[in-house]
């Protein structure tokens, strides 16, 4: 290896002379303005210091290091080649001396002023601030460095980079992207009088202007006290004169110039950079890049509040998907959406939306139709599905003319209509062969060679069934029409709430119950009536995170079925003993309709009994859906494996994942800033149930007051009410400890006897509903997973309160009364 290489050699790489110089290196092959100069080479190092390299190993002190360096005479072999590329540069050069080591300027370490820098060294002195240069290697910010970020001492080595001095009358730092806020779209310039070293050493406070799309978008003049000037032994700091002090030290049009070399530089990086610049009269000049260390990674923005002022609900689906979904899942939830919820694909409406990565769906929307056709005096039917709304909330509306809505709404609706017909015939035929079907589709899945031949796969049978079992999901849960709620509100009237909710369970006796299949089928496991095969075939595809593909599903992890048996194990009523019970409360309560409505039996049984038929195949199709689901997680892993691109894909939509397939690879460059979005949000505490107008996840998530329960952008929002309170969800008062869990990952935390309190739940909660003695939810209404659930295990429950994890705190001793919807803090 040689001693001293030109600058711009194509032999400086990174272990030949280091970090600094093989930047500078690649930033002249690139044809950017960079001051001429040549490396000293690893290589002359390492000769200088080989008789005395245990030395400094062993003497673990910086003074004593330099006292060595200081003490051993430079060979001529390293002097006089040092001497002639210095003569080449011209008579006398004022050049700077920087340290460039084999550790620095790297995207996870900068090593920025760990070692020295030399300006304006001239003649003899030269290789006295090399020797000075390479014993910086040891001073004690550098060895605490390394020993920071786990570089060994013995693997570093220090090139020297001598580059012509610029005659600078100003000069600076540039970021190509802010590094505070990670903006990408923004230089951030730092500028001040003479050479840069007052910037550098913080000596200085500088101008800061900001360039944005090729014109300055803002910009602070600052104080300038200090400069960095030369003298004719090297340097000094002197005072700005009076007249400059204040002064812009860049025009807008000298700002936008360098910005944009600061542009070219980061395209030959691919990344930000870090950028030290002078000015010489007109002319700017780099003198160093490095990539800017521990900026914010750049993310997208996956917030659709921001399309206007609408009333956004997390209630229903939303506890059904409660994960920040990475942008493939987003994909197969729309997908869902748009064959299970035909009236999702009304023109002109936004009916769901993606914010912060969560799943919302526009309740404005429903008001704005209901208006239009007169049916606001209905509106509170849908309390039974998404909650009640805060008293006093105005619900914007969507801007679209009454017979606009009439014109789009009325055809929709037959369409629907004659679809779920349709297929509510094939109902039954599809679930008695999903299972199977699924399981022949992730074994096709598993067996598949190539990418194209997956993408097949996906077209002609993949995609196929995921419709059909939307559609059948569909068709399920509408029909019977109103039943669900109408049928339940007359019960209350006539009976009461205790009697009416009672009546109403039974749903698991004619048939299971998909909700309550989990749980069921692990009592079983634990009395070894079914293998852990047999379980994993049947219920492995429910759990709390069954719409997220990226996320493995029960049956693919043994150590969750392991805890959940743990957790039967300390149940002292099972599974069973409970619906036993309500068994009787059930009988008992029919026996007090009988005797009060004489004759009327028979036929609210009948009613009843088809309000129980359409529960079940609603929860029998949801989870034949989610089965699906399974197979699409099963289509996107292996995706993965084919294309060798592993969890990337989870970062890919749908089309540009079928696309990677066929052979395409471009959706691939968005991955790390998606990945990066994806992480950023996932960070986030789960947003507000309600939100209104435009909302800022970040923002909000910093707040000292943020709710859980509302967000409104236009301000003005009542208190959060010290009463805990929401929807009777199955009658009976217990009173007990609160155990607040934040995700069904901390369901051990629940002890039998204890009442959980939480968020939401979903089918994933279900095991540990046997364990507690009753369910306090801020999400949920009558006819959510926690309300349904609960009833046939005759727990108590309160669900959409709101607030009861804002005003309750775990160990809090508390009274809950299902019948009436209160939740009590007891002293």
């Amino acid at each position: 290896m040689k001693l001293v290489l030109p600058l711009d050699d194509a032999a400086a790489d990174l272990a030949t002379v280091g970090g600094k110089g093989a930047s500078l290196a690649r930033l002249i092959q690139a044809g950017l303005p960079v001051p001429g100069g040549f490396h000293i080479t690893t290589e002359a190092y390492r000769a200088f210091v080989r008789d005395f390299r245990d030395d400094i190993l062993r003497a673990g002190d910086a003074e004593r290091i330099a006292e060595l360096f200081a003490c051993h005479e430079m060979p001529e072999s390293i002097a006089g080649e040092i001497r002639r590329a210095y003569a080449a540069l011209g008579d006398d050069v004022p050049v700077a001396v920087r340290s460039s080591a084999t550790a620095e300027d790297l995207p996870e370490m900068s090593f920025a002023g760990q070692q020295d820098t030399y300006l304006n060294i001239r003649g003899d002195a030269l290789l006295d601030a090399v020797k000075r240069c390479w014993a910086s290697l040891w001073n004690a910010r550098a060895i605490a460095y390394r020993d920071q970020n786990g570089v060994p001492h013995d693997d570093v080595a220090l090139a020297v980079v001598v580059q012509e001095l610029v005659d600078a009358d100003a000069a600076g730092i540039m970021f190509t992207a802010d590094p505070v806020t990670g903006a990408r779209d923004e230089t951030v310039v730092n500028a001040s009088w003479g050479l840069g070293e007052a910037v550098v050493g913080g000596q200085v406070t500088p101008d800061t202007i900001v360039v944005a799309h090729g014109a300055v978008t803002r910009s602070r003049t600052s104080d300038k006290t200090v400069m960095t000037v030369r003298t004719p032994t090297g340097t000094e700091e002197r005072p700005v004169p009076g007249e400059l002090r204040r002064v812009p030290v860049l025009s807008p049009e000298q700002a936008v110039e360098l910005a944009a070399l600061g542009a070219l530089v980061q395209d030959v990086y691919g990344m930000p950079m870090d950028v030290e610049w002078a000015r010489s009269g007109d002319a700017f000049a780099i003198v160093q890049a490095r990539p800017i260390t521990g900026i914010k990674p750049q993310t997208e923005e996956w917030n659709d509040s921001l399309k206007g002022d609408y009333l956004w609900t997390a209630a229903n689906l939303g506890e059904a998907i409660p994960d920040v979904m990475t942008p493939v899942t987003w994909s197969f939830v729309r997908m869902f959406i748009h064959e299970a919820m035909a009236a999702s694909s009304l023109p002109g409406f936004d009916l769901v939306g993606n914010i912060g990565g969560r799943f919302y769906m526009n309740l404005s929307i429903v008001h704005t139709i209901a208006a239009a056709l007169g049916m606001e005096s209905r509106l509170s039917a849908t309390e039974n599905v998404f909650g009640k709304l805060p008293p006093g909330l105005d619900v914007p509306k969507a801007e679209i003319s009454r017979w606009e809505i009439v014109k789009r709404v009325v055809p929709m609706a037959i369409n629907i209509q004659r679809r779920v017909r349709t297929n509510l015939k094939g109902m039954r035929a599809f679930l008695a062969t999903s299972r199977q079907r699924c399981e022949e589709l992730r074994a096709a899945i598993a067996a598949t060679g190539s990418g194209p031949e997956l993408a097949r796969l996906w077209a002609d049978e993949i995609e196929p069934h995921m419709v059909t079992s939307c559609r059948m999901l569909e068709a399920a849960g509408r029909q019977g029409g109103s039943t669900l709620v109408h049928t339940r509100d007359k019960l209350r009237e006539m009976m009461g709430d205790t009697d009416a909710e009672a009546m109403l369970t039974g749903v698991n006796a004619g048939g299971e119950l998909a909700s309550l299949g989990p749980v069921m089928g692990l009592t079983r496991l634990a009395r070894g009536e079914i293998t852990r095969e047999e379980f994993a075939r049947a219920y492995g595809h429910r759990g709390p995170h069954e719409f997220e593909v990226s996320i493995p599903r029960p049956g693919e992890d043994p150590d969750w079925i392991d805890a959940q048996l743990a957790g039967l194990r300390d149940v002292q009523a099972g599974t069973e003993a409970l619906l036993a019970r309500q068994e009787k409360a059930r009988e008992e309560a029919w026996a007090r309709f009988a005797a009060r409505y004489p004759g009327k039996e028979a036929k609210m049984r009948e009613r009843v009994r088809r309000w129980s038929a359409v529960v079940r195949d609603r929860e029998s199709t949801r989870s034949e859906n989610m089965r699906a689901f399974w197979v699409l997680r099963a289509f996107t892993v292996r995706a993965g494996e084919l294309t060798g691109h592993g969890d990337d894909v989870f970062y890919l939509y749908l089309e540009e994942l079928l696309d990677l397939l066929r052979g395409n690879a471009a959706g691939l460059e968005r991955v790390p800033v998606r990945r990066a979005t994806y992480e950023k949000y996932a960070a986030l505490p789960p947003y507000p149930t309600l939100i209104v107008g435009r909302f800022d996840p970040v923002r909000w998530a910093a707040g000292p007051d943020r709710r859980g329960d509302l967000y409104d952008a236009r301000g003005g929002m009542a208190p959060v009410g010290d009463t805990v309170t929401g929807f009777p969800g199955a009658p009976g008062v217990v009173e007990g400890i609160a155990r607040v869990i934040s995700g069904p990952e901390e369901g051990e935390r629940l002890k039998p006897g204890e009442i959980l309190v939480t968020t939401l739940t979903n089918v994933g909660w279900t095991p540990m509903f046997p364990r507690a003695a009753a369910v306090v939810t801020d999400m949920g209404a009558p006819l959510s997973h926690a309300s349904i659930v609960a009833r046939e295990l005759g727990i108590p429950a309160v669900v959409g309160t709101g607030n009861a994890t804002m005003r309750l705190r775990d160990g809090d001793r508390i009274r809950v009364d299902g019948e009436r919807g209160t939740v009590e803090l007891l002293a």
